[in-house]
């Protein structure tokens, strides 16, 4: 043992000479650094050398001992400064005589003391030989061990202040210099462990000295000589025997290990802290994810209280939204199948009944094997989000929509007063210019041509208006795609000769799921384009074709021109209403919207608008169309004129009743019933006006309008049939409100007809015809 630090007394060499001298073993007695002082008689005669002749020699040098193949540890244990028992040895006497015994020693503050003994058994005295290197081998290996893996060793008779031996690790763990003498335990506790440790250590020591044997383990802190702080982790134990009791332990830093596992745990807390803040719920699974061990917040997030335990798959899927259940389960499935992340959002019905969107990330972990042992992920609630981007869809919507309506309503504009300004100027000119009747029926003309093109856009608008939002149903049935073409043809015909481009068309059998009249339209709008937008000699070809990809479900309307063409730039621009892409410039008529309400049209028929052009090479426009199988419906009806059936033919002059504010209007038709000798022409300007004329004038018609100072027209009809003197007057409303929603109202609240403004004289008279009879001679 290292015993620098021994209460053992000082005693000068004549003191030890007269002791040992009375002894009949050889003892001699040597300095702390192994340096012999002197030794007694016995020793003397063993050796062949006197005590005089011993000083500055040490043991090993004395006696010729030498690390052979023999004794390879001898040297190496007679250089320690420790006690040794029983240390065999080969030597030789001051005759050269050889020597073999064994030695103990004892060291103490002042020096050391050896006992010499011969051996009586040379093969046994071999065998200790042996056994001393293979204890010192081991010895070896295991102060390697210990200072590769920075684990100290410590051994300590059992008593509180006996010093112990360390090893150099132990020193180095202490911050002591190599050589440093051991404190004792009581001196360890008192002056290296912390004071926060101390009574813990001291009951831990406490406790194992008084088991008959056993281990103790204990993580203390420690404070260096130079004020450092270390964690030690200890495990000491307690061997008794004959011998006496005796203490034995290890000890290894751990300060990175306990900082590493701190700096975990703080993260691990902030971690928490920053989910927990952030409504983030964790979860982890097995490999197979059948089922998953949640935090609190993963259950929060779903309304659920937290349950111990593992929660299974089942009820993980019970508590989505119905709709999401099988989407999530399979695409949970796949990414298990493919070891692979995931990334989705689903959502979740709560106890309560409400509903709540949550994102979900996942991933598979892996062992040193690259094995899927487990997959972690986390939840999170993203209803404010998905509203939140939902809501600015909807601006941004309702903006381009804005947007577009602006874009349209100047269009719209530009292009109604263009018409306008020709009434306008011509009008002013008809006023401020003396009569000149071949002046003024030349500019009346203008002005009629006028009126009719604002007609045709603001009926144009109002079909494409329909069209889009759905308001205009269409009534579906088979048509005869030989008859449609018959029909559409004669109605061109004049224009193509004008233009000097010449009709074709391919016979053809077939049928298609079509509304007749709206079919007609887009047909006639192709073909009339089709000749407008030609070169002189042109050709335009109708034909009914199969679809390229051979689907016998539907069927391609075809009208092929050789005129001018289109670039794609154009193409991307040609339904867009009011785009007729530059021609206005070139003074060709038309109002831009044709092609917009036969796309609107065919689309609502089931079908399709495609467009092929090369410039300089002609176009070709095909409605793709479903097929219909031939039926024997009756030729096609056109569009309704809107007149009723005649009414008895009156014996003497049949009175009108025009219910309108408006003088201007009530104007026009004052004017359009003077060549009516048979008409007599009532007008009132307030429905509570129109009212009393009708119940004491009894008119046989009733023009309203639906717009009223003090009353709507609808109320004026309400009052009209609850009188029995006026219930059965046949009442027709005459109104500019023309949407399709506007007519069936008003037919629904009981009016005969509707007829809209502005008149067309034309039909106003035919109408007329029908009601009344033809206007007498």
């Amino acid at each position: 043992m290292d015993s620098s630090s021994s209460s053992m007394p000082t005693a000068s060499p004549s003191t030890l000479a007269a002791a040992y001298a009375l002894l009949d073993v050889p003892v001699a007695w040597a300095d702390p650094l192994g340096r012999l002082q002197g030794s007694n008689p016995a020793f003397s005669q063993l050796t062949g050398h006197s005590a005089t002749g011993l000083p500055a020699q040490t043991l090993a040098t004395l006696l010729q001992i030498e690390a052979g193949p023999e004794q390879p540890s001898t040297l190496s244990l007679l250089s320690l400064n420790a006690d040794l028992t029983d240390l065999a040895f080969l030597g030789r006497d001051a005759t050269g005589r050889d020597l073999a015994g064994t030695l103990s020693r004892r060291c103490h503050a002042g020096g050391q003391v050896i006992r010499l003994q011969l051996a009586a058994d040379a093969a046994g005295l071999q065998q200790r030989l042996a056994q001393q290197a293979q204890a010192l081998a081991l010895a070896e290996r295991l102060k390697l061990a210990a200072v590769a893996t920075g684990v100290g060793i410590w051994t300590s008779a059992a008593g509180p202040d006996l010093a112990p031996h360390w090893d150099d690790q132990m020193r180095a763990l202490h911050g002591l210099e190599a050589g440093a003498p051991a404190p004792t335990l009581d001196e360890y506790v008192d002056h290296l462990v912390h004071p926060d440790d101390r009574a813990s250590m001291a009951e831990a020591m406490g406790l194992l000295r008084r088991r008959e044997q056993g281990q103790v383990d204990l993580d203390l802190r420690i404070i260096r000589p130079d004020g450092q702080m270390r964690r030690l982790a200890t495990r000491a134990s307690i061997n008794r025997d004959q011998g006496g009791d005796h203490l034995y332990g290890v000890m290894l830093d751990v300060t990175e290990r306990h900082a590493a596992q701190d700096d975990l745990r703080r993260a691990h807390e902030r971690s928490a802290l920053a989910t927990r803040g952030a409504g983030i719920g964790t979860w982890e699974s097995d490999a197979n994810a059948s089922e998953g061990w949640w935090d609190e917040q993963m259950f929060k997030l779903r309304g659920r209280e937290p349950s111990p335990g593992p929660v299974a798959l089942a009820t993980m899927i019970a508590w989505l939204h119905p709709d999401d259940r099988s989407p999530h389960e399979d695409k949970l499935a796949a990414a298990v199948q493919s070891d692979t992340p995931t990334n989705q959002e689903f959502r979740v019905l709560l106890p309560d009944g409400r509903v709540r969107w949550l994102a979900s990330r996942s991933v598979p972990v892996h062992d040193a094997l690259g094995r899927t042992v487990r997959r972690i992920g986390i939840n999170w609630d993203v209803t404010d989000a998905r509203e939140a981007a939902a809501t600015r869809e909807a601006s941004l919507l309702a903006q381009r929509e804005s947007q577009a309506k602006s874009r349209l309503l100047a269009r719209i504009s530009h292009e109604l007063r263009t018409p306008l300004n020709a009434v306008l100027g011509f009008s002013q000119l008809l006023l401020a210019d003396g009569p000149d009747p071949a002046n003024w029926r030349r500019r009346v003309e203008q002005v009629r041509a006028s009126g009719e093109h604002l007609l045709t856009l603001i009926d144009d608008v109002l079909d494409l208006s329909s069209l889009e939002s759905g308001e205009l149903r269409q009534s579906l049935q088979p048509v005869a795609l030989h008859a449609l073409i018959d029909a559409c043809l004669p109605l061109v015909e004049l224009q193509a000769q004008s233009q000097g481009v010449t009709l074709h068309r391919d016979a053809t059998d077939d049928w298609a799921w079509a509304d007749p009249m709206r079919l007609r339209q887009a047909l006639l709008n192709l073909l009339s384009n089709a000749i407008k937008y030609n070169r002189p000699q042109g050709q335009v070809r109708i034909s009914v074709a199969q679809p390229a990809d051979g689907d016998a479900e539907t069927l391609l309307l075809r009208v092929e021109d050789t005129g001018r063409g289109l670039s794609e730039e154009q193409i991307s621009h040609l339904f867009e209403p009011f785009n007729r892409l530059g021609i206005e410039r070139e003074g060709i008529s038309g109002t831009g919207i044709g092609l917009a309400i036969v796309r609107s049209s065919v689309q609502q028929m089931g079908g399709q608008v495609r467009v092929r052009s090369q410039p300089g090479h002609g176009s070709c426009f095909e409605l793709q169309l479903r097929r219909a199988r031939a039926n024997t419906a009756g030729p096609m009806q056109g569009r309704r004129t809107g007149l009723i059936g005649p009414a008895p033919s009156p014996s003497n002059q049949a009175r009108v009743l025009y219910i309108e504010d408006n003088e201007v209007n009530l104007l026009i038709v004052d004017e359009l019933l003077k060549d009516r000798r048979d008409l007599l022409f009532i007008p009132a300007s307030h429905g509570q006006q129109g009212l009393t004329l009708a119940r004491s004038q009894q008119p046989a018609l009733i023009l309203l309008d639906l717009h009223l100072p003090d009353m709507d027209g609808q109320e004026v009809l309400r009052h009209l049939r609850a009188d029995p003197s006026t219930a059965a007057i046949r009442c027709i409303a005459l109104s500019a409100n023309a949407m399709p929603d506007d007519i069936r109202q008003a037919r629904a609240l009981g009016f005969d007809d509707y007829w809209t403004k502005p008149l067309d004289v034309r039909e106003f008279k035919a109408a007329l015809v029908g009601l009344f009879g033809p206007a007498p001679a």
